[in-house]
């Protein structure tokens, strides 16, 4: 894309999955990428994700609860790719305040820093579709309801608004996309911190039996990192998009006992259990979910590229190739 050729651009949680995924695109459009990253075990970072691209970047460990090292980063910047988050459900109910630290509080500070040493940059937010809760209806769009189910949820909320708010009182350009399930080379997979779908991968190459909670039939929606990454692109450089809340989604919908026996099929062998939801997931888990996208088809022309098996397979190759960047085996 033209619009990032020459740019300066920032994006927290760099070193994560979906982050050094999109610092691999605007490196081949020519921008100047800065990656910043806290590289807190529990979270997402690993810096193999950038291993194809290492010297075309610069990299920041810093924390996004740092507020003058950000402040510091943010001069200069064209963009801000705001993607650095607390993404584990679990864990923001087991220590919600740490969830608040990062998913609301720092990205206050984050936007006061812009207001004060950068107010012309533009920014992306990464927010999530946790936000509706179980769904009234389905496919779910943007107007409706806001009902988290957990702290998680909730923080997002509040970081996902301050951003429309800057953008609204203080004209601090922003815009935030409301992610589905994304997957794709560089997704955590050791556990299931940051999604289902990376622990499933793991036993499968493992494997071991892939287990699916419940009676497998709640349905979902998934977007490969692909498609991911240039709904963001298309964001960040469109003027329509700023004040804009935007759902991803895909047309393809399917419930978790048939994504197991496809993920099966794809030739790395394995099976499947269903297990009994676990307390603690079951009280929060939102049944079934897919969303309206049409609202970012008709504004800025996203739509999903990558169909379900072919990014499943992609995932699972590169996975089978390089598992041990990403897990202890012996663990």
């Amino acid at each position: 894309m033209k619009a990032y050729k020459g740019k300066n651009i920032l994006i927290t949680g760099g070193l994560g999955f979906i982050g050094s995924n999109l610092a691999g695109a605007l490196v081949k459009f020519g921008a100047h990428v800065t990656l910043v990253d806290s590289l807190i075990p529990q979270y997402g970072g690993n810096p193999f994700n950038i291993a194809g691209i290492r010297s075309r970047v610069c990299v920041n460990v810093c924390d996004v609860r740092d507020s003058f090292a950000l402040a510091h980063l943010l001069q200069d910047q064209d963009y801000l790719f705001n993607l650095a988050g607390q993404t584990s459900h679990l864990d923001s109910m087991v220590d919600p305040r740490t969830d608040l630290e990062i998913n609301a509080a720092a990205q206050l500070s984050i936007l006061e820093a812009c207001r004060k040493v950068n107010p012309e940059i533009k920014i992306v937010f990464a927010s999530t579709r946790q936000l509706y809760g179980k769904p009234d209806y389905l496919p779910v769009d943007e107007k409706h309801p806001i009902r988290p189910v957990d702290v998680n949820g909730i923080n997002k909320l509040a970081g996902e608004w301050y951003h429309l708010l800057y953008n609204n009182v203080y004209g601090i350009k922003a815009c935030a996309l409301r992610l589905t399930n994304t997957y794709g080379p560089g997704m955590r997979v050791k556990d299931a911190r940051q999604t289902f779908l990376g622990i499933w991968v793991r036993l499968l190459i493992e494997g071991n039996p892939i287990k699916v909670f419940g009676d497998g039939l709640q349905l979902r929606d998934f977007n490969y990192v692909d498609d991911c990454v240039r709904a963001l692109l298309l964001a960040g450089a469109s003027e329509q998009a700023n004040g804009k809340v935007y759902n991803l989604g895909s047309k393809e919908v399917i419930g978790l006992k048939d994504l197991a026996k496809m993920m099966i099929e794809l030739g790395y062998g394995g099976a499947f259990e269903l297990i009994p939801f676990p307390p603690e997931r079951k009280a929060i888990d939102i049944g079934d979910y897919y969303s309206d996208f049409s609202l970012i088809t008709s504004e800025l022309g996203w739509k999903p590229e990558i169909g379900l098996r072919e990014g499943l397979a992609n995932t699972l190759a590169y996975y089978a190739e390089h598992h041990r960047h990403y897990w202890d085996a012996n663990a």
